[in-house]
């Protein structure tokens, strides 16, 4: 098995695109995003939010707050139709003339293909009435959640364990990590994210309860950078 893609919910997927359209009014930090790339980016993969906090953090703690998508800068009609998992949905949008108006959005069995394209994410956030944008971001975050998802496919290629990849923030510590889930107790992985005030070096794959031990002896970090 290797890593696996869950489908992000309907409501997460069109509060993304809504943000992505034309006539959509940004934010000044997320427009500028936008205006850095050459023409409108299209979801590519979608990678569950689970938030860790406490000053001892568990897993099983981690409650789901929303859904990243890594967005592509590459056109629409360049993107290789693939199958969302829904019997007759190809999980592209269509437009007003019934064409596709972006590519299928990634889900099941991961691959590297599309990664280099990535230009930007944009986050969803649950809110009390269901999914709802937050903001679009670029730079070294994100350039190195991109490295994170190589080296996890990587390390879980051809193993008989199947992984969900997953976004951790860990507030305490102004740090992130790239969180391969498995099935059983004891399987999850932990990469932490550049940059990595956790005395752990970004990019060292770690077992999640050897990092989280580590955490839970060490004071929290000193606020050195936007964590995503």
């Amino acid at each position: 098995m290797t890593l696996h893609l869950s489908q992000p919910p309907a409501g997460a997927l069109r509060a993304a695109l809504s943000a992505l359209a034309p006539e959509a009014a940004l934010s000044p930090p997320s427009a500028a995003v936008l205006r850095r790339g050459a023409g409108r980016p299209r979801p590519l993969l979608a990678l569950p939010v689970h938030a860790l906090r406490g000053p001892a953090p568990r897993l099983a703690g981690a409650d789901c707050t929303g859904w990243r998508f890594l967005l592509s800068g590459g056109d629409a009609e360049d993107a290789a139709p693939a199958p969302c998992g829904h019997d007759g949905c190809t999980g592209g949008s269509r437009s007003a003339d019934g064409g596709p108006e972006y590519g299928p959005l990634a889900v099941g069995e991961f691959t590297e293909e599309g990664l280099d394209g990535v230009v930007a994410s944009a986050e969803v956030v649950n809110g009390p009435d269901g999914p709802v944008f937050s903001h679009l971001s670029a730079g070294p975050f994100l350039d190195s959640t991109v490295r994170a998802l190589r080296q996890a496919w990587q390390l879980t290629h051809g193993t008989p364990v199947r992984y969900e990849p997953r976004l951790l923030p860990l507030p305490e510590h102004y740090a992130s990590a790239l969180w391969l889930h498995g099935g059983q107790p004891g399987e999850d992985l932990l990469i932490p994210l550049a940059p990595s005030p956790l005395g752990v070096a970004a990019h060292q794959a770690l077992p999640a309860a050897e990092l989280l031990a580590r955490l839970e002896r060490s004071p929290a970090a000193r606020p050195t950078a936007l964590i995503g």
